[in-house]
């Protein structure tokens, strides 16, 4: 199949065409669900949080099905909404919490659906020469041959005889059936979605990461654009602004930039590239299973949390990730404001969410009853949380298994959140297109942030209106706040600090709340700039910029917890250092109190210590998309 490479010189022609470029390749999958209009769904003009995850494989991507995963699309949405399912190893695995608000499979669209039929006896692809190397009954280095898919999915370059695209295309159709048939608008909403998996070559069996969800509103195409078009971003975000030009809506979100070596937020990005950018991607996934992307301790030393379910490894691999300011989202949003200052346009003034990247169908979100990525993981041994061969102490010359490796780093992680209306198509993707969205590790916590005029008085904070009027008065998270001029309510010239009213609200089903914190970035001659402030305490107030001992612990011999915490944190905030006439960005992050790692839950039900070499305990979280102050 000849490669499609759109190339990064055509950025300049889709900035201005973006709109009315037509699709020659793609017809329309699927017709508008009308029924989103039905005047029995209930709309709640103050917004009501939703959680859902964007980001699921099942048996059509080709790593998860070589690990055992035999769970259809039909079988996830299913689970999503409650139902349990086997987990491919005669396991039954069922959803932690209440059924999800939103969902998307989002399989690889690379080979989509291939190496199950290539295992399927009769089938077409199973007599390919690919095929018979791999599943064949004489086949030898059966794992090198495997891999040699993956290896074109970086480069781009197609495996001839498996890459049937009209067979892709009836696989791609069948998930799209499958997301119409769960969609239940005012309950359950699906989106048609799928992965784009970029990457770059390290070695030949490592890659940074620059994979991307893509997620469309409605009508899906009837053909994907995948790395096997070609493998740049740029050209994959040339083609939804084709799509978008045909009447389909469509938002792309990055993820694991953790793994990207720097890659995934570049540091030199003209104009043009910026808007192509930010046009196509207005959200980032900040945390997942293969860990939390929001920062990193070598970038953020005086951020005490900064070392939260870190992922040191290249996707895949057993080679070591290289820790870059690129990487990172906290960093991104600081660059993001130094590309503004030098060619006029933010490209990483985006929002953030949580989703899962689980390759069972079903994603594992509470650490209690975690079962992990893929199938194996649903053994504590496999997964490193307790001793091997049935021990009950940890041998002092342990070593991991090789191909475990990655196993120990994944993260009961993560949801996707929305501030939306109604659970609707329509509502919930204008909510990611607005940025009004927020990401958590796991539980389904819940967080605001507005931006208000400093005439604002406290007493908002008892409002029983309070929401109404911070809508009224200023802007929600993921929006810009104009620092001067009459439109923010401040006489034209003045620019004075705005005040934040910030909100979060703990899960009942897990740990109560323990700080509410601001992060404020920004960019100097330096380089990125930051600042981690608590705001509001569950016990006393902050001094300094920081909560005092919140009495919050937790056993580790039996997962205990000391300590009360809080429910619900609010505060009205402003920042003492604001600087007039400088670009920042703030948002939220809460923190709960202190909670058993899904590895210390496994070792206490099996009698034995947490494992050393992991941490023994967890502060799940969430953060907020950011406002960003500009002039």
């Amino acid at each position: 199949m000849r490669r499609i490479i759109v190339g990064v010189s055509l950025l300049a022609l889709t900035a201005c065409q973006a709109d009315t470029q037509p699709d020659t390749t793609s017809q329309t999958q699927t017709q508008p669900a009308a029924q989103e209009t039905r005047a029995d769904i209930v709309r709640t003009p103050t917004k009501t949080a939703l959680f859902g995850d964007l980001h699921v494989h099942t048996r059509n991507s080709f790593d998860a099905y070589i690990f055992g995963t035999r769970v259809d699309a039909d079988a996830a949405y299913r689970f999503a909404q409650g139902e349990a399912i086997d987990n491919g190893m005669g396991a039954t695995i069922e959803l932690g919490g209440p059924p999800l608000d939103f969902f998307s499979v989002t399989d690889h669209g690379e080979y989509i659906g291939v190496v199950p039929a290539m295992a399927e006896k009769g089938s077409e692809l199973s007599k390919t020469e690919t095929a018979k190397s791999i599943f064949g009954l004489l086949a030898t280095d059966r794992r090198a041959n495997f891999l040699k898919i993956g290896t074109t999915i970086v480069s781009g370059e197609e495996l001839p005889d498996i890459y049937d695209r009209e067979y892709m295309d009836s696989v791609w159709a069948d998930t799209v059936r499958a997301t119409e048939t769960h969609n239940k608008p005012g309950v359950f909403t699906t989106f048609a979605g799928y992965e784009f998996t970029a990457m770059r070559r390290v070695t030949d069996f490592a890659a940074l990461n620059l994979h991307r969800n893509v997620i469309f509103k409605d009508d899906a195409p009837s053909r994907l654009f995948t790395t096997l078009d070609s493998p740049e971003p740029s050209d994959l975000w040339v083609w939804m602004d084709g799509q978008r030009g045909a009447g389909r809506d469509v938002l792309a979100i990055p993820h694991n930039s953790n793994a990207s070596n720097g890659r995934m937020f570049a540091a030199n990005l003209s104009a043009d590239e910026a808007r192509l950018r930010i046009r196509n991607e207005p959200i980032v996934e900040i945390t997942q299973v293969k860990g939390t992307s929001e920062t990193h301790p070598n970038f953020s030393p005086n951020d005490e949390w900064a070392d939260f379910e870190l992922y040191g490894n290249l996707i895949g691999s057993t080679d070591s990730s290289t820790p870059d300011m690129g990487s990172f989202v906290r960093q991104a949003l600081a660059r993001g404001i130094g590309i503004k200052t030098a060619t006029g346009v933010n490209p990483y003034e985006f929002g953030v969410i949580g989703s899962s990247d689980t390759h069972l169908g079903a994603p594992a979100l509470v650490e209690e009853t975690f079962f992990g990525k893929f199938p194996h993981d649903l053994n504590p041994e496999n997964r490193q949380s307790v001793p091997p061969n049935g021990a009950k102490t940890w041998p002092e010359d342990y070593k991991p298994p090789t191909d475990l490796i990655s196993t120990p780093q994944y993260g009961a992680s993560g949801l996707a959140g929305v501030w939306a209306e109604a659970n609707t198509r329509e509502d919930i993707f204008n909510a990611m297109q607005a940025k009004e969205t927020f990401g958590t590790s796991g539980p389904r916590l819940k967080i605001r942030l507005f931006a208000l005029p400093d005439r604002v008085g406290a007493d908002i904070l008892d409002a029983p209106d309070m929401i109404s009027r911070a809508y009224e008065a200023g802007v929600p998270m993921g929006r810009q706040w104009v620092s001067q001029g009459e439109s923010q309510g401040e006489s034209q010239g003045e620019s004075r600090a705005p005040k934040f009213l910030a909100w979060a609200a703990r899960d009942v089903n897990s740990a109560p709340l323990e700080r509410l914190q601001m992060i404020k970035v920004w960019t100097s001659e330096s380089g990125p700039q930051e600042e981690v402030i608590d705001i509001a305490c569950a016990v006393g107030e902050p001094v300094g910029g920081r909560c005092g001992d919140q009495g919050t612990g937790i056993d580790t011999s039996s997962c205990t917890r000391s300590g009360d915490g809080a429910a619900e944190l609010k505060t009205l905030w402003t920042d003492p250092d604001y600087t007039a006439g400088q670009e920042a960005a703030y948002y939220l992050r809460v923190l709960e109190a202190p909670k058993c790692r899904w590895s210390t839950w496994d070792a206490v039900r099996n009698g034995s210590p947490p494992n050393p070499n992991m941490k023994a305990t967890v502060q799940d979280r969430a953060w907020s998309s950011a406002i960003w102050i500009v002039q």
